[in-house]
């Protein structure tokens, strides 16, 4: 990996970790990462953070449908879930393919990466 992909990647990894929207298991994959970079356990931690990330990252039609779930108006209320549903939908129909929540477009621009950090 390039020093400056190594550089955005690590940009990105942090701003996973400080996104309120990701979950434990990310973080903590995400910052194994970190303490791995330049060490002989680099390669393994990549792997395990691309394998965390791509389960993670939500698909805008799961966001769509999870906010308007039963489910979704229970954990992030009825306002908010409606907020979140046509948000969602109005993304989707600009071309979004992921939610856009710090978490995922964290994720997304390190899958960007993928090829190279796994290289």
């Amino acid at each position: 990996m390039t020093k400056e992909t190594l550089s955005y990647v690590t940009e990105k990894v942090n701003d996973l970790i400080a996104a309120p929207s990701c979950c434990a298991e990310a973080k903590a994959v995400a910052q194994s990462w970190l303490e791995a970079v330049g060490t002989d356990k680099e390669a393994e931690a990549s792997k395990a953070l691309i394998a965390e990330i791509e389960e993670d990252i939500m698909p805008i039609d799961s966001l769509i449908a999870f906010s308007g779930s039963e489910a979704g108006i229970k954990i992030f209320g009825e306002e908010r879930a409606a907020a979140i549903n046509a948000h969602g939908k109005e993304i989707k129909a600009k071309g979004a393919k992921y939610c856009d929540c710090p978490a995922c477009t964290a994720v997304a621009a390190i899958l960007e990466k993928k090829d190279e950090i796994l290289a």
